[in-house]
């Protein structure tokens, strides 16, 4: 794909007039800065899109000469040259018509149909079958991303499971994807065709209502997850990050950080957005003191985050088993729940408490909310499946301390988050599962039994889905 130079019988200057004198009424209608034909040129894409003078960066169009050079180079030569003399903004959300040109042989590579390890039940909720699925329709907004890793969340066994209720399958979950955006629709502005990107766990919202119009569109009331949602529009079923591809709208796109490698970026975009939201929502930073309970996905980035957001951090876990990791996270001391009188030398001395922990076996809420200081907060953020626990209005009284709850994260907290992460070096604890069904079986295993470190990640895509 190149650009080509069409020469206008109407121009103002004659393409047969000496070079100087064209140079000169050139180097004259750029200094001007007017949408002009330059120099009886029409800069135009061969898909029949112009670009005018006027959206030529103005330091191109100090540069007469490199104007007329620019025709004989090809579209991907030329672009990077305009950004270079554009100004920053231009370099992080450039206009739709440099970032989202694109041939038809690119477009060859998105399949009609997606394909992913589905499940087909609940009680078969382990075996999973390599399937083709309909994605939802390609709309204005939306970006389709070949899917290179995924992280594995509990959230994904207690929905194949059935923990929460009924699931419209066959479903593929995941909601911890990172991949490569292939196709952009010709409305998106925030991700640039060919990059690398991330989906969370949330896939929609109306992004009209005062919820999303505050940085809190995770929780308007029409917010779609990544998976197992039914989209209104088309009534098609959300399908997640065990598959080939996802289609997704621009908002819930993430661009990738050069300094994160993608596997560890995957689990942050659920795992790590659900420990770093609630902890910049209530406060976390110099001078706190912050508790994480459970020691799990969700809980090792709670240590990471809040020791890189300034904050003195105690890891609390029933025994000792994860002392030692905890400490290497930055954690500055451990809490053992299990130990008798474990809470006696730490009662209301915690500003904040994040809960993360995933089951409610032998869990004592009143010695928790002991630990917060007059007014503390204690926010919970795991999802154990089950009835729940008692709450006492005994158990919060003798504080004051305050209980509430997080769900996921903004796209601002997003893009803040994964840049946290990569100015401060902070790296998932992962290990890394081929993707397969025997190695998604055993992973969905490995969480039911705690025994993953800290996080599960899913990678030979190529492998199994083909190129």
């Amino acid at each position: 794909m190149t650009l080509r130079r069409d020469i206008s019988p109407s121009s103002s200057v004659a393409a047969g007039a000496a070079p100087h004198s064209r140079m000169n009424a050139l180097r004259s209608m750029c200094s001007t800065g007017t949408n002009q034909k330059v120099g009886g040129f029409r800069w135009q894409l061969c898909d029949g899109q112009s670009i005018s003078s006027a959206a030529i960066p103005s330091g191109l169009r100090d540069l007469p000469s490199i104007l007329f050079s620019l025709s004989l180079l090809p579209t991907r030569a030329i672009l990077p040259l305009l950004r270079l003399f554009s100004p920053r903004k231009e370099l992080i959300d450039p206009p739709n018509t440099f970032t989202n040109i694109r041939s038809d042989s690119d477009n060859m590579s998105i399949p009609e149909k997606f394909t992913g390890f589905q499940v087909n039940s609940a009680e078969t909720w382990q075996d999973f079958k390599k399937q083709e699925f309909d994605p939802k329709p390609f709309g204005d907004y939306d970006v389709d991303i070949k899917i290179e890793c995924c992280g594995v969340c509990a959230s994904d066994v207690h929905t194949i499971k059935g923990d929460w209720g009924a699931q419209p399958y066959p479903l593929a979950v995941g909601h911890e994807i990172v991949g490569k955006a292939l196709r952009v629709g010709p409305k998106v502005t925030k991700i640039k065709e060919g990059s690398r990107v991330g989906v969370g766990a949330q896939s929609y919202a109306c992004l009209e209502c005062r919820q999303c119009k505050n940085d809190n569109e995770t929780y308007c009331k029409h917010q779609l997850d990544t998976y197992g949602s039914t989209f209104p529009d088309s009534g098609a079923i959300s399908q997640g990050g065990y598959s080939s591809h996802v289609r997704t709208h621009e908002h819930w796109v993430f661009p990738i950080p050069d300094a994160l490698p993608s596997t560890i970026a995957a689990p942050m975009l659920c795992a790590g957005l659900t420990a770093y939201s609630p902890l910049i929502r209530n406060g976390c930073g110099p001078g706190k003191k912050v508790g994480i309970v459970g020691i799990g996905g969700i809980g090792h980035f709670g240590i990471m985050f809040a020791k890189a957001l300034g904050a003195e951090v105690w890891a609390i876990s029933r025994s000792r088993s994860k002392e030692e990791d905890s400490l290497k996270m930055g954690a500055d001391g451990y809490l053992a729940s299990g130990e008798k009188g474990w809470n006696e030398p730490h009662k209301m001395t915690f500003d904040l408490i994040l809960n993360t922990a995933n089951s409610f076996e032998g869990f004592d809420l009143s010695a928790y909310l002991s630990l917060l200081d007059v007014h503390g907060k204690w926010v919970s953020v795991g999802l154990p499946g089950g009835g729940g626990i008692t709450v006492r209005n005994q158990d919060f009284l003798p504080n004051g301390c305050f209980i509430g709850s997080s769900h996921l994260g903004s796209r601002r907290e997003t893009l803040e988050m994964l840049q946290l992460a990569a100015d401060k070096g902070i790296k998932t604890w992962v290990q890394e599962v081929p993707i397969s069904a025997d190695g998604l079986r055993s992973a969905m295993n490995g969480i039911e039994d705690s025994k993953v470190r800290y996080r599960y990640c899913l990678t030979n895509y190529e492998e199994a889905f083909g190129q």
